[in-house]
């Protein structure tokens, strides 16, 4: 035991990595006082790798921090966090630029990022272990767990006459959770029906899942149940997060935390945030007349939001993603089957997503929460056949592409990151060379 020890001590100077990844090359090597990393916050399991051993050229991979730091110098964003990981090892990794740009406090790989709609994979991760356990399945009306809801049976139309407002007819059935997961159900869609939901279904800041979720039963749909995709941006994965806590019986965050932050290590990863962590979000930026401006979007310690509630780091969020690209196990821990992880990453609603929601106009899919690329050349995306991913309003986004055994996390919060973000995907692409 003491030979183990002096040489993991010496695996600690040599290699600087962190102590859940020393626990697994040293796996007869008990500690009881956990290392501390200076300047950073325990985090994942995954560790760092040269570019060179998984594939990739080291000096090809330099370009993502000039495509950044181009960007930044413009005034696109006020800084970025940059993460590569692949074959199971982190081979890039950097932040540039300001958490603040007034402050000037710089940003830290650390840094904790409002996820915004980043949040609805894992609200679908957390619906998907119910599914397995046998507690829920996906042909489920969500009247089922949500009495309420069987109160919604119409269909906002337009009026025959032309006028404003809206008629209603009968849904054909009633909306499941495999409509909620898919973007198919028709509730707060963008059509007629949503636009009522202000009226029908007021939001105040004391309202919980719990007192809220039953007021979008008085909301009409804005198609028939799964006859098109249209993006229920914070509604249909809200309800999913209800859907959680009445099966669980706890709070969503509970939820999350016991089930996949805690297990996941995913330390940086909430709700909302007291003492140090809190110190590590970053300040969210838009754009004004003068350039990149600050703009207050608290987190709430009281409406758990799985649509687009959810904070994290690059870190945190890697450990996520390789949770799924792994097809369901990190560090000998099963979240979820492969078979699971295939259905999740299977293509539900043909080419219905194709063109919707700022999509491409061609070969996309969509899964259960995430899109899904079918054909690269026709999507005319930088990515390989079968990636899937999301992204959220605040500019953060991730891919997962299983041919390449790869994950690439790209941080910001506000700005206008749209050519940005397609140059740091292409710069990953072209650093590829085996």
């Amino acid at each position: 035991m003491e030979h183990a020890e002096t040489r993991l001590n010496s695996m600690v100077h040599r290699l600087n990595i962190r102590a859940s990844t020393l626990i697994q090359l040293a796996m007869s090597v008990v500690l009881t006082v956990p290392l501390a990393i200076p300047g950073s916050a325990f985090a994942g399991v995954i560790p760092e790798g040269a570019p060179s051993d998984v594939g990739l050229d080291a000096a090809r991979l330099v370009r993502i921090h000039d495509v950044v730091e181009k960007h930044i110098a413009a005034g696109d964003v006020a800084g970025v966090v940059t993460l590569v990981a692949r074959r199971g090892r982190i081979v890039h990794f950097e932040s540039q630029g300001y958490a603040n740009i007034e402050t000037g406090e710089s940003l830290q790989k650390d840094s904790i990022f409002r996820l915004a709609s980043m949040s609805k994979p894992i609200t679908a991760v957390a619906i998907m272990m119910l599914v397995e356990q046998g507690q829920i399945q996906l042909g489920d009306p969500v009247s089922r767990y949500i009495p309420e809801f069987e109160a919604l049976t119409n269909v906002a139309v337009p009026k025959a006459d032309g006028s404003d407002g809206y008629d209603l007819i009968s849904a054909v059935r009633p909306i499941t959770i495999r409509d909620l997961l898919t973007h198919g159900s028709g509730l707060v869609s963008g059509g007629l029906g949503a636009s009522a939901s202000g009226d029908l279904a007021p939001r105040s800041e004391r309202d919980s899942l719990r007192t809220y979720i039953p007021k979008l039963a008085n909301v009409p749909l804005d198609f028939q149940p799964g006859s098109l995709w249209r993006y229920s941006g914070l509604a249909g994965f809200d309800v999913l997060s209800r859907i959680v806590e009445v099966v669980s019986g706890q709070t969503f965050d509970e939820y999350l935390d016991e089930q996949i932050f805690t297990p996941l290590e995913m330390s940086s990863t909430a709700f909302y945030f007291s003492g140090e962590p809190a110190s590590r979000v970053a300040t969210m930026h838009s754009r004004g007349g003068q350039g990149l401006e600050t703009t207050e979007r608290p987190l709430s310690r009281v409406y758990f939001s799985g649509a687009g509630g959810l904070a994290s780091s690059a870190e945190d969020y890697l450990q996520f993603a390789q949770m799924l690209l792994n097809e369901g196990e990190l560090n000998g821990q099963r979240f979820l089957s492969p078979r699971t992880v295939e259905l999740m990453t299977t293509n539900h609603t043909g080419d219905m997503v194709n063109g919707q929601f700022g999509r491409p106009a061609r070969g996309m899919g969509f899964g259960l929460s995430m899109q899904i690329v079918e054909n690269p050349a026709l999507a005319g995306l930088a990515v390989s056949k079968g990636a899937y991913g999301w992204a959220g309003g605040t500019g953060v986004s991730f891919w997962i592409e299983p041919a390449e055994q790869m994950v690439t996390i790209f941080m910001i919060q506000g700005g206008s990151a749209g050519r940005l973000r397609a140059g740091f995907e292409n710069a990953v692409r072209q650093a590829i060379v085996e």
